[in-house]
């Protein structure tokens, strides 16, 4: 009778304990866990930018006339001085034949005037006339120079105005399209230049970057009032540029300039980055993507899709030390490849679920799988 006894009692001391490993394996969820810690975030941000020669010179004519000469072609590059257009002089020349002509009546008359000063002079000496002969022949000879300087500054005038029909490069570069033919009209009004002079030795890329974007790279570093280009180099990162093709710039840039303000209706900064164009592969109107890379040390990376998004806000599952899941809540300063950059909600050592949330519910124990 004893036996059977005991026998009934280990089994059922036996069933109990299968029991509570069986309700105890059920309580514990296995997911992959992520212990995150500090290390050294690399994020990348893509600006579409457009490049111009850093002297780009409209020429236009500052005379009218035929236009009679075209010394240069399209796409040729041209030194300083060089001959670029030649308006038909005829009309300048004879105006400045004209305003010669003129001049020398006005030296004749000034000289006549002088003559007549010096006539004069020794006869009121004399007492023979009245002074105030002298005086008005006086007051005809400082008319006579004033003429003559007027006439002077007309024949300079006119000089300027001959020398203008030939126009000559004020820089060195590369010339532009040129829209007019030999025989077309040339204005000073014109809308269109006749080209444009472009120099590309170093170029410059306009881009523009989101306000959240610009703060994220200046924030807690301070921009001289100088804006100088070194002081803007050592806070912006060193810029890389992919041409049109998708293909690297092989030398780096650097940001030297700024907008002052804030475009409101876009919320956009405009600012522009400087590159060396040494081999002149690019052109003013050309177009490339701006990249600049920031490297952050001591942050905590996180894979986004370890992340929880309930409305407008984040989330992650922690493991607290009892092993229970703890759904915190987060910040995000950024993103470095596939991780976001956690500014608050976390700290080093802390776990994290990375995958499976559609099983977990608030307290419920996990069994860590750690993935690193």
């Amino acid at each position: 009778m004893m036996y059977k006894i005991i026998s009934c009692l280990l089994a059922v001391a036996f069933l109990l304990s299968c029991k509570s490993k069986t309700d105890e394996t059920k309580q514990y969820l296995k997911l992959p866990v992520l212990t995150v810690d500090t290390c050294t975030a690399i994020t990348v941000k893509d600006y579409i930018g457009t490049i111009e020669g850093k002297v780009n010179v409209e020429i236009r004519s500052q005379v009218e006339g035929t236009l009679q000469e075209i010394y240069v072609d399209e796409g040729q590059y041209v030194e300083e001085g060089q001959k670029l257009f030649k308006i038909d002089p005829s009309p300048y020349t004879e105006e400045l034949n004209n305003q010669i002509a003129n001049e020398n009546i006005e030296k004749a008359k000034l000289k006549n005037a002088k003559l007549e000063v010096d006539r004069l002079r020794p006869l009121i000496e004399n007492e023979v006339i009245a002074e105030v002969q002298l005086e008005a022949e006086m007051a005809n000879y400082e008319v006579a120079q004033a003429s003559l300087a007027r006439a002077s500054a007309a024949v300079a005038s006119a000089q300027i105005n001959l020398d203008r029909t030939v126009i000559e490069a004020p820089v060195q570069g590369y010339i532009g399209m040129i829209p007019k033919r030999i025989g077309n009209l040339v204005t000073r009004d014109e809308k269109t230049p006749l080209t444009v002079l472009s120099d590309v030795s170093d170029v410059y890329v306009y881009f523009s970057m989101s306000e959240s974007d610009y703060l994220y790279f200046t924030r807690n570093k301070t921009i001289k009032n100088d804006s100088t280009r070194n002081s803007l180099g050592n806070i912006l990162p060193e810029a890389t540029l992919y041409l049109a093709d998708g293909v690297e710039y092989q030398e780096k840039g650097i940001v030297d300039a700024v907008s002052g303000q804030v475009n409101r209706s876009t919320g956009s900064i405009s600012l522009r980055a400087s590159f060396p164009n040494s081999s002149e592969v690019m052109r003013s109107g050309n177009t490339g993507t701006i990249q600049l890379k920031e490297s952050k040390r001591g942050v905590i990376l996180v894979p986004q899709e370890s992340i929880i998004t309930i409305q407008d806000r984040k989330f992650v599952y922690t493991i607290d030390e009892n092993d229970r899941a703890r759904m915190e809540p987060i910040e995000i300063n950024g993103v470095s490849e596939e991780n976001y950059i956690i500014s608050k909600g976390l700290k080093p050592g802390d776990k994290i679920i990375l995958t499976g949330f559609h099983k977990v519910e608030e307290g419920i124990l996990i069994s860590p799988k750690e993935e690193r």
